[in-house]
């Protein structure tokens, strides 16, 4: 169908609290997302560059990682650059891309944690038949899934709001295109377009929820069905992580996008998407590498070796120096 907009750029308001407070608004942002990037890149460097994290619960950390970074990057630089040009337009074109991207990498971390809780669910409760099952294919496999059924999912998901008609007001409430302030600026029937967008996200959200819940209760009956105190730590401190990142992310995307819209003011709406679309992503490499012994030993290895490279390198460079 043809597109009938008649509408060529959208304004985000963003963060209007005054100019005051936005170049505090701007360093804050830029500090979070540089600290995402780095802090995304080194877990994938190191889960590449290390033997002892060759293993699929490692591999999957990796592709979360990746997703993070792409994550961050499709809504925090056109932020950042708002901030510092004062010009929070966006065309017609660049929302419905930015919105494509946000929806399915955020469609994609949804069946990637789900994927995750899978391996968690072997390693604990099959152990024996662990490695057997979750080979090198199948975790290629499940990450493909991951991938594929996010934006396949987001491709039909813009492809309908992409056809509506907005004829004005252009002013987007949020500092991104997202799917409820968009559809509130259409001025034709978006009925279909809402049940296709609800009717996904909860296909999206709560099919990985039940995969999610499942595995996580076979793990807690197995754990407590273990003789050892020891065990049963060890298995715990396995999943924890994974657990924490689970929360925190679904509890947020299910306020967001489980429920009909236009319940909850857009200023809520901004506080929650800069919740997971913004920190989240800054907060689950530290919730994995606090978690882990093993990465938190072999970044604590890696520190320490370019440490000593460098009181080489310094000390080398004294010695010429004196000469």
């Amino acid at each position: 169908m043809k597109n009938q907009t008649s509408v060529n750029e959208f304004i985000l308001l963003g963060f209007s609290y005054g100019l005051q407070v936005q170049p505090l608004l701007y360093l804050v942002f830029l500090v979070t997302y540089m600290v995402t990037i780095t802090e995304n890149a080194i877990i994938i460097f190191v889960v590449k560059r290390n033997n002892h994290l060759q293993k699929p619960m490692y591999y999957f950390l990796g592709n979360l990682s990746f997703l993070e970074i792409w994550y961050v990057s499709v809504t925090l630089p056109r932020l950042l650059f708002g901030f510092w040009s004062q010009r929070m337009t966006m065309s017609f074109s660049s929302c419905m891309t930015q919105l494509y991207f946000f929806i399915a990498l955020m469609c994609t971390e949804c069946v990637l944690l789900a994927v995750m809780a899978y391996d968690r669910y072997l390693a604990v409760c099959h152990p024996l038949r662990y490695t057997a099952i979750m080979t090198h294919k199948l975790c290629f496999q499940l990450s493909i899934l991951s991938w594929a059924g996010g934006f396949s999912i987001s491709l039909v998901k813009v492809s309908f709001i992409s056809r509506l008609s907005f004829c004005g007001p252009q002013v987007i409430n949020h500092f991104f295109c997202d799917i409820s302030p968009v559809l509130n600026l259409s001025c034709t029937d978006m009925s279909l377009a809402e049940t296709v967008d609800f009717a996904l996200a909860l296909v999206i959200l709560l099919l990985p929820l039940l995969v999610i819940v499942f595995s996580y209760c076979c793990i807690l009956t197995t754990i407590l069905c273990m003789p050892s105190a020891q065990g049963r730590r060890k298995a715990f401190s396995t999943c924890t992580s994974h657990f924490t990142v689970v929360i925190i992310f679904f509890s947020a995307t299910l306020f967001m996008y489980a429920r009909p819209r236009r319940i909850h003011p857009f200023n809520i709406n901004k506080i929650v998407s800069v919740f997971y679309a913004v920190f989240t992503p800054a907060l689950n490499p530290l919730i994995y590498c606090l978690r882990n012994k093993e990465v938190k030993e072999i970044l604590r290895k890696i520190i320490m070796k370019s440490s000593q490279v460098l009181g080489l390198y310094l000390n080398l460079a004294g010695r010429s120096n004196s000469r």
